[in-house]
C-alpha cells in the first residue's frame, strides 16, 4: 500500500501522509471494515502479539481519523508499557493527545470540529461520545440515510424516555452514564447500558 492510496477518502487528504507514516512506525496490522454497532474503531493484540487496528467504513472523514488515532494510541502504549497499564490511563491519555496534536489545524479540521478538538484532547475520554458537544459537531458531517422507511439515528441523541429499537427488540433510553446509556428492554424490563455511539432505529 503506498503513501498515496492509504486512507484516501477516509480521511482528510492534508492527514493521509501522517496517518500512513504513524502506520509504517508502529507496524500493526490495519483494516477498515463493516460498521459495527457497539465501536466505531478497534484495537487488539493476538497471542502471537501482532496488532491489529480496525475501523468502521461508514465514519465521516473527521471522525474516522480522530477513531483511527485514538487507537493507535493503544498500539504505542502496548509497545511502550506491554499491557501492563489501563486500557485509557494517563499513558494513553498522554499518548493520544501527542498523536492529536499535528492535526490540530485549521487546514484539516473544520472551524467547530478544531475548537471542541483541542479542548478534548486536553483531557481525552475513553470516547469522544463522553464529549457531547465534539460529538454532536463530528455528527454533522455525517451522511444522514433512511433504510427501508425508518430513521437511524445515535443512541446519544434520544431524549430520554423514547422509544427505539436494536438487535430487533424494544427500549427505551433512560439516563446517560459517562459513555454507555442506561436502556430498559420493553419487554423484559431488563436494564442495559449501551454505548453513547451505537446505531438504533427510531420507532
Amino acid at each position: 500500500m503506498t503513501q498515496t492510496l492509504f486512507l484516501s477518502g477516509y480521511v482528510p487528504d492534508e492527514a493521509s501522509f501522517y496517518c500512513y507514516e504513524l502506520w509504517q512506525k508502529w507496524k500493526f496490522d490495519f483494516k477498515i471494515v463493516k460498521p459495527r454497532k457497539t465501536r466505531l474503531g478497534d484495537f487488539r493484540v493476538s497471542q502471537g502479539k501482532n496488532v491489529a487496528i480496525t475501523i468502521n467504513a461508514d465514519l465521516n472523514n473527521y471522525s474516522f481519523l480522530i477513531t483511527y488515532l485514538h487507537e493507535v494510541a493503544h498500539c504505542v502504549v502496548f509497545h511502550k508499557y506491554a499491557g501492563r497499564v489501563a486500557p485509557h490511563g494517563q499513558e494513553w491519555k498522554v499518548a493520544f493527545r501527542e498523536l492529536l496534536q499535528p492535526i490540530l489545524q485549521p487546514s484539516i479540521l473544520p472551524e467547530g470540529v478544531l475548537a471542541l478538538l483541542i479542548r478534548y484532547s486536553k483531557n481525552p475520554k475513553a470516547s469522544t461520545g463522553a464529549d457531547a458537544a465534539l460529538f454532536l459537531a463530528l455528527k454533522e458531517f455525517d451522511n444522514k440515510t433512511v433504510q427501508s422507511g425508518s430513521h437511524h439515528t445515535t443512541l446519544l441523541m434520544l431524549n430520554e424516555g423514547e422509544t427505539f429499537k436494536f438487535k430487533n427488540r424494544l427500549f427505551l433510553r433512560a439516563a446517560m452514564r459517562r459513555t454507555r446509556i442506561l436502556c430498559i428492554d420493553k419487554q423484559t424490563k431488563r436494564k442495559y447500558t449501551l454505548p453513547s455511539h451505537a446505531l438504533v432505529e427510531i420507532c
